[in-house]
Formats: structure tokens, C-alpha cells, sequence
């Protein structure tokens, strides 16, 4: 068992990409847009994403090596994790998103930086356009890690959307949620209506760290513990089948 712990993502804005002897396609490429995940393309290009998805890595206790074990990455966004786990020896990687992914051409979330990204790495990582909801063995098959990244408190029936991540899940699950409520000693969680959260109508929960344990256990999961607490209200948890 991990002992939690506390980190504190730096802020600020990343420097812009670097240009030392960068293709000039690329470079141009991923200037072109707003990024999520900042992700070394080689080249010397570095997607300037405001999500500190590097100094994540070390606090989340991803294993270091996963030959063999195929990964399902719901929620990947830009894909910065997917193409980590990719990295690490994954054997199959599957990138999901579909809310990320189908904005208007243009916007953050059009999937452009996923296939940007994808391209530049020459990544053999499988994308997927799928909602949650949609999630299930016979869609996408199971696999051995599944990484739940920031989705949870996005989610209008959050309950469901962790049993639907443990019918593809047959080994560990990473879970990482806003949370809220941390002051009331029993499972509970805040909704929030209209845009309450950070003015976006697309967050609806903020589970306390208990709330996140107990429902992933009733969810299917055999165990399922606190790894970190981010500074900034989110909290990130291994999950066991």
C-alpha cells in the first residue's frame, strides 16, 4: 500500500515551444492551437499545455514498466498519458474521448492535438471517439490499466460511471477527481448546478475523498486507496479489481 501524500502543481505559463533546430511543419503545427497536455514531440518541439501533465507523473505511481498489459485511457484529450503508458511498454494503448474530441474545428477540443501529437511520435496508440456512457467490453474490450483522469466530476451520475469503468477494468484503475466536502466525515459529495464550478456547466460533483473509496467499492472494485492530494481540491486513487 502507497502512503498518500500532498503535491503542488506549478503554475504559470510554460515557456513557448522551443525552436533549436525544430521542424518548421510541426513547430508551426502546434503554434497553431491551444493545448491541454504539455508533451514532448522530440524535434525539439514541446506542446505548451497549461495542465502540468509531466510533474504528475512521479506522484501517481503509474508502473514503471507495462509490457504486456494493454491500457485504456478514458478521456485522453491531447494524450499525453496515453502515449506515457505507450513509453512504458504498454503492448495496446486505446485512447477514448469523444466530448474532448468533437468540439468545433478550431477549439481545444477538436482532437487536433491528439493527432498532432500522435503523428509527430510515429505513436501506435488506437484512438477511440466514444462517450463514457458507451464504455464496455464488447465496445472496447477490457484491459489491465485504465486511467480515469480528471472525468469523474464531470460525470451527471458519476455512481455509473465508475461501474462502467470497472466492466472494461481487470486489474488497476487510476482515478484522479476534483473533490469536495473533505470536511464532513462520511461520504458525501457537492453538486454543483448551472456553471457553480470554474464557470463550466460540464462539472456537476465534487465526491470527498471518502465518497471516491466507497463508491469505486460498490462500483465492483476490491480495494481502492488514496495516493495524492493535489494542492489545487483534486485527489488521485488506485483501484483494484
Amino acid at each position: 500500500m502507497l502512503q498518500s501524500q500532498t503535491w503542488t502543481p506549478g503554475g504559470g505559463t510554460f515557456a513557448p515551444v522551443r525552436t533549436d533546430g525544430a521542424n518548421q511543419t510541426l513547430r508551426d503545427r502546434v503554434n497553431s492551437r491551444t493545448w491541454f497536455h504539455r508533451i514532448d514531440l522530440g524535434q525539439g518541439v514541446i506542446t505548451p499545455g497549461f495542465d502540468d501533465s509531466p510533474g504528475k507523473l512521479p506522484h501517481m505511481h503509474i508502473p514503471e514498466r507495462l509490457d504486456g498489459w494493454e491500457v485504456l485511457d478514458v478521456g485522453a484529450y491531447d494524450g499525453f498519458f496515453s502515449f506515457e503508458c505507450e513509453r512504458r511498454g504498454a503492448s495496446r494503448v486505446v485512447a477514448a474521448d469523444k466530448f474532448c474530441w468533437t468540439a468545433p474545428k478550431g477549439t481545444m477540443g477538436d482532437g487536433e492535438g491528439f493527432r498532432i501529437a500522435k503523428e509527430a511520435l510515429n505513436s501506435r496508440v488506437i484512438p477511440h471517439e466514444i462517450f463514457v456512457e458507451d464504455l464496455t467490453p464488447e465496445a472496447v474490450g477490457q484491459f489491465d490499466l485504465v486511467l480515469f483522469l480528471g472525468v469523474l466530476y464531470h460525470a451527471p451520475d458519476p455512481f455509473r460511471y465508475l461501474r462502467t469503468v470497472r466492466q472494461v477494468c481487470r486489474k488497476m484503475c487510476i482515478i484522479e477527481t476534483h473533490v469536495d466536502a473533505q470536511d464532513i466525515n462520511r461520504p458525501a459529495a457537492i453538486f454543483y448546478p448551472g456553471t457553480t464550478l470554474n464557470h463550466d456547466a460540464s462539472n456537476w460533483w465534487g465526491p470527498n475523498n471518502q465518497c471516491v473509496i466507497e463508491m469505486a467499492k460498490e462500483a465492483g472494485f476490491a480495494r481502492c486507496e488514496l495516493i495524492t492530494e493535489w494542492a489545487n481540491a483534486r485527489s488521485l486513487f488506485h483501484a483494484f479489481v
